[in-house]
């Protein structure tokens, strides 16, 4: 009997979230939900509810690494994601192992702080970002507020006052090879996400502003286009379409405690199990 053929392999670095909301759990539901194999490594353990995060404990960048290279050495992956990595060392040990596959594509998600605020990235984490990892970076997927202050040490322009345009171009240089943008925090009818490149815009998609504020929104858009990727998508595809999940589960969300929605990563699921579903 012949084996089945394996599921695209997605390995993730991000830190634990107990709400199931964002981090490596939002990771996990993502991937899987996506039709991807998700391998996991813990670079951090949270505190936190839906509203807010109240702790955080960095892992030893030893067992980060270790993590990290025993399943590589085990199973071939198609992507990697990176999230909140909780330290200088952390970053410093992702950079090192994901040096060692140029192939891979890097999808990087600059946690920097939580919905509510909450500091989660100092600034010499933000400035070991800056060089050690925005350089091995596929796409890099900021908020607008993130990425404006990723460019900010920068110090020509006030990190409210510079273009989203202006922060693309800079972070560009740095080394990323895209940069995807998004509007949530913009003052803006719609949320408008746009995809630049190296000669600039590469797409901009539009979408219905949800009420609301959602919990792991950021991790579930930067895992959808690792699993996108990892499916063999072109990179503008692969955004569009990591894109139109992320706002269906968004549109599909819940609110199970007193803070933020979390986003239903198996909505189509759900669909499904409605009374008449598949049905002509």
């Amino acid at each position: 009997m012949s084996s089945p053929a394996l599921p695209p392999i997605v390995l993730a670095f991000a830190a634990t979230d107990p709400t199931g909301g964002a981090g490596v759990q939002a990771d996990l539901l993502t991937l899987s939900s996506m039709g991807c194999h998700a391998l996991s490594v813990v670079t951090a353990i949270t505190v936190q509810d839906t509203a807010g995060v109240e702790n955080l404990q960095a892992i030893d960048s030893d067992w980060v690494a270790d993590q990290a290279r025993l399943v590589l050495e085990d199973m071939p992956v198609a992507a990697f994601k990176v999230g909140l990595v909780g330290s200088i060392e952390n970053i410093a040990v992702i950079a090192e192992v994901v040096s060692d596959y140029p192939d891979v594509p890097l999808i990087f998600d600059p946690v920097l702080a939580s919905g509510r605020g909450d500091e989660l990235a100092t600034e010499d984490m933000i400035s070991a970002m800056r060089e050690l990892l925005l350089p091995q970076t596929t796409i890099l997927t900021p908020n607008s507020r993130e990425a404006r202050r990723l460019v900010q040490s920068d110090g020509e322009d006030d990190e409210e006052e510079l273009a989203l345009s202006g922060a693309a171009e800079k972070l560009l240089s740095l080394g990323c090879e895209y940069v995807l943008i998004t509007g949530t925090h913009e003052n803006t009818p719609q949320v408008v996400n746009t995809l630049y490149g190296p000669e600039g815009i590469v797409r901009s998609d539009s979408w219905e502003r949800l009420p609301g504020s959602y919990h792991g929104s950021g991790c579930t858009l930067a895992a959808a286009i690792a699993a996108t990727l990892a499916n063999g998508l072109e990179l503008p595809e692969a955004v569009r379409e990591a894109q139109e999940y992320t706002w269906q589960t968004l549109n599909a969300g819940f609110r199970p405690g007193m803070g933020q929605y979390i986003p239903d990563r198996f909505f189509w699921a759900r669909e499904m199990d409605e009374p008449g579903a598949g049905k002509d």
